[in-house]
This record gives structure tokens, C-alpha cells and sequence, in this order.
């Protein structure tokens, strides 16, 4: 029996309500995941194993290597993969996902107009806007779920800042919300970290608005003045600089393509 995964939990809690039905989908968009492959990938391309079933056409892909070799049973090609690029890449094509088939407690068929689902809610891009912040105070009155969803999206965002914080703004036209600041920003981290916080918002089923995103300084007063107020989310700093994925199919402005 292998260790339970993120995949697992999601799946087990997923019909107890519609926002952990959200969830599931955000665990296996953030997931990486490893799928089945007819011959080794070569450069961007991947031909994928496809299965003919009743409900359509579906491929295969588990959470895990030993997942994947236990189903097959012999050594088998394969591609690791977030499944936010699986998802992207199976758009359109008519194909659903079979995942962790025969070999974990999440086994389940994802069908086709699913995963196109996924693709266009993960391929949303937060809208950019200018204000002023008059006053930042402590936040107030946001539900557990997207706390909770922000804690598990930005352990997906580790090393791309020294860390957040969570807080009430006024801004000076009168306008109130919350505001989630990113301190010491990676160069050029700034759109994924605003894309993971939007995620994190649709996905814990908070109507969207609720939340908007800024970026700061350590020297930045602003940066103290969150560090006094707010609710601080940890980003784990990784042994090495982060950097953009190389590997195929872990890069999700360069999908791989289906042969």
C-alpha cells in the first residue's frame, strides 16, 4: 500500500460538497502527475497511450511513478507532468483522463468536458489595476476555505518570495477589501504568484473580488506595515533558487505536443 497522497485525501472528501469538489480539481491541477506514454518523449512531443472505452476515448496518469508501474506491470514510457498541462494539452481533443486506475483509492475516470473545464478555469489571468492603499488593518470576516486553500496553493509557490501576509484595505477612494502582499518577489514571479492567488480564490468558492494581490519590498513601508496587521503565509525557501521548469510538460506557457 502506497503512502496516501494529496490526490487521495482530495478524493475522499470530494462528494461531500461542492467546494470539495473545487478542491479535488485544484489538488490534481497543482499535482504532478506521471502519464502513460506508447514510446519515450522526444524533445516536446508525447504519444500518449489511448484507450477506447464506452464513455470515450481516455489516457492514463497517476500521482505516482509506483502507481504507474503497478498498473503496467513491466517498465513502461512515460512523461511527468503538472496536471494543469494536461489538462491544457487534452482541451479540445476529446479525450478524458483515467487516473490512479486499479492502484489507489482515488481512481476515477475524468471525462473529456472536465478536464476542458480545468484547462479554461486555470487558464484565467487576474485583471491588472492601479490604487492607492490609505489604510491597512487586520483581516476580518473571510471564510476558513480560503484560508485554508491559500495555506495549501503558495506551498506550490516556494521560493518565488520571502512571504506573504494576508490583510484588510481601504483604499483612497473609499473602496474596502483585502489585499494578500508579497514580499521580496522573485524577478519575474510576479504573474504566477498572482495567478496562484486567484486559483486559490475560485477554487475555495469565494465569490471572486474578495481578494486582491500587490507586491512589496522588505524596505518598502508598506511591507511593515502588512508584517504588523497581517495574516503571514509562509513560502518554503527551496535548498536551490527557484527557476522555471525545463523538464516536458512542466511548463505551462510551453505545453508539450501530442503526436
Amino acid at each position: 500500500m502506497t503512502p496516501e497522497t494529496p490526490i487521495d485525501r482530495a478524493h475522499a472528501e470530494m462528494e461531500s460538497s461542492d467546494a470539495a469538489r473545487l478542491r479535488f480539481f485544484e489538488r490534481l491541477g497543482d499535482a504532478e502527475l506521471f502519464l502513460l506514454l506508447t514510446e519515450e518523449a522526444r524533445d516536446e512531443n508525447l504519444s500518449p497511450e489511448l484507450f477506447d472505452l464506452a464513455d470515450g476515448r481516455f489516457v492514463l496518469a497517476f500521482d505516482r511513478e509506483d502507481r504507474l508501474a503497478a498498473f503496467v506491470g513491466r517498465p513502461a514510457p512515460y512523461a511527468a507532468l503538472s496536471g494543469r498541462v494536461l489538462a491544457a494539452m487534452l482541451a479540445g481533443q476529446g479525450v478524458g483522463l483515467g487516473l490512479n486506475l486499479e492502484v489507489a483509492p482515488s481512481a476515477t475516470m475524468i471525462p473529456a468536458e472536465a478536464l476542458a473545464w480545468l484547462a479554461e478555469t486555470l487558464g484565467n489571468r487576474p485583471d491588472e489595476v492601479e490604487a492607492r492603499i490609505f489604510e491597512l488593518t487586520p483581516p476580518r470576516g473571510l471564510p476558513e476555505a480560503l484560508l485554508s486553500a491559500l495555506d495549501a496553493k503558495l506551498v506550490t509557490a516556494a521560493g518565488l518570495a520571502q512571504g506573504a501576509y494576508l490583510a484588510g484595505v481601504v483604499y483612497d477612494d473609499g473602496a474596502r477589501g483585502h489585499l494578500l502582499g508579497f514580499v521580496d518577489t522573485v524577478a519575474g514571479a510576479e504573474p504566477a504568484l498572482a495567478k496562484a492567488a486567484a486559483e486559490a480564490l475560485t477554487f475555495s468558492g469565494v465569490e471572486a473580488g474578495a481578494m486582491d494581490v500587490g507586491f512589496f519590498a522588505a524596505t518598502d513601508p508598506m511591507a511593515a506595515a502588512l508584517a504588523r496587521v497581517g495574516l503571514r503565509f509562509e513560502l518554503p525557501q527551496p535548498a536551490t533558487p527557484a527557476s522555471a521548469p525545463s523538464a516536458p510538460g512542466m511548463d505551462s506557457d510551453r505545453p508539450p505536443r501530442l503526436k
